[in-house]
């Protein structure tokens, strides 16, 4: 049995301001005609029905899950009173599937990540499958083969050897500066992680019970409820899980995950840089979706509703809604976040 969870949480900080806690980056139309997560479940279409599909989003989300994707049963939303990091959102959610589809195998994947060439996406999903079939103890992963010494991902370091082109995972490795992404690159022993994974949903939560016992206690009175109990019993004791990520919690201790090297043109979408990889460009490298001018200037982002002109700069992203102004370099887009959470500190102390 193949089922899938999607996580649909996130806040999408990254994409300050367009992307906003109301409105975050998963539910926005940033390459093409359709959302982030809409885009996301349309590329499992044909491969699993709609009742394997399941979205882990926070309370405040339910309503946009429910528009975009209208045809996914309620149940198969999985909600979140709040965000505690994805650890407590893959427990939650693999304690629930495993309830519905026992014993069943999970592809975990995020709602906000591209990816271009979904035939191959599909063919590697399978590849995980079929090794799960006959190894039901393992976690496999998929590592992107970086092309770049890209600081905004996290990596994968995989071992020498292999069986079929599935790697034993030595180590993940946080976001880490240029210096050491250039030679994670040049080794050709690290892969960019994806985090996207495929478990058994039985093992997957024997090893949230052995590592993040808290976690397991907190959530094991769903097993066994039923229905019309179950929001009550995750809203009140949700609070007591550990506010940890996934590779912290369970990746970094568990002994038996596995990679499988793809290109199925992957990209996690996680920033103004990456957008503009994707985005139309002008003879000047500038993606401009505004109405006015650039003169004298190139490789720039602008994105604004009013007339706009701009003149003699480069390398410069500028963002206006209804609510903001945000002016960054790109060279600095990574700190965007850090701005924001400024900006609402001094916000909240004004109040």
């Amino acid at each position: 049995m193949k089922c899938a969870l999607i996580m649909a949480g996130g806040r999408g900080t990254r994409f300050w301001p367009v992307s906003t806690e109301e409105k975050p980056k998963q539910f926005l139309k940033l390459l093409g005609n359709r959302s982030m997560l809409q885009m996301t479940v349309d590329r499992l279409n044909g491969y699993m029905d709609i009742e394997k599909i399941f979205i882990c989003t926070s309370k405040k989300y339910v309503n946009l899950v429910k528009k975009q994707i209208p045809n996914i049963p309620d149940k198969n939303i999985i909600v979140e009173p709040f965000g505690m990091n994805t650890a407590p959102c893959i427990a939650l959610s693999s304690i629930l599937i495993n309830k519905y589809y026992p014993n069943c195998n999970i592809l975990v994947l995020p709602a906000d990540h591209l990816v271009s060439k979904e035939n191959k996406f599909i063919s590697v999903i399978e590849k995980a499958n079929n090794y799960l079939i006959k190894n039901s103890n393992a976690i496999i992963t998929f590592g992107i083969r970086p092309n770049r010494p890209e600081t905004g991902y996290g990596y994968i370091q995989i071992s020498e050897n292999n069986h079929d082109e599935i790697y034993k995972a030595i180590k993940f490795v946080e976001k880490p500066n240029y210096e050491s992404a250039l030679k994670y690159l040049l080794s050709g022993k690290y892969l960019w992680n994806s985090g996207i994974f495929v478990w058994n949903s039985t093992y997957i939560i024997e090893l949230i019970r052995e590592f993040l016992p808290n976690t397991y206690e907190a959530l094991e009175g769903i097993i066994s409820c039923e229905y019309e109990d179950l929001q009550e019993i995750i809203d009140n004791n949700y609070h007591n899980t550990d506010a940890i990520s996934i590779d912290y919690g369970v990746m970094e201790k568990a002994q038996s995950i596995y990679v499988i090297p793809c290109d199925f043109g992957w990209d996690d979408v996680g920033s103004w840089n990456s957008l503009e990889r994707y985005a139309e460009k002008d003879e000047n490298g500038n993606v401009f979706i505004a109405n006015g001018i650039t003169h004298n200037s190139s490789n720039n982002i602008i994105l604004s509703r009013k007339p706009i002109v701009v003149n003699g700069i480069e390398d410069i992203i500028v963002v206006e809604t209804e609510d903001y102004i945000m002016i960054s370099s790109k060279s600095n887009e990574q700190e965007i976040k850090e701005a924001k959470a400024q900006l609402d500190k001094m916000k909240y102390m004004e109040e």
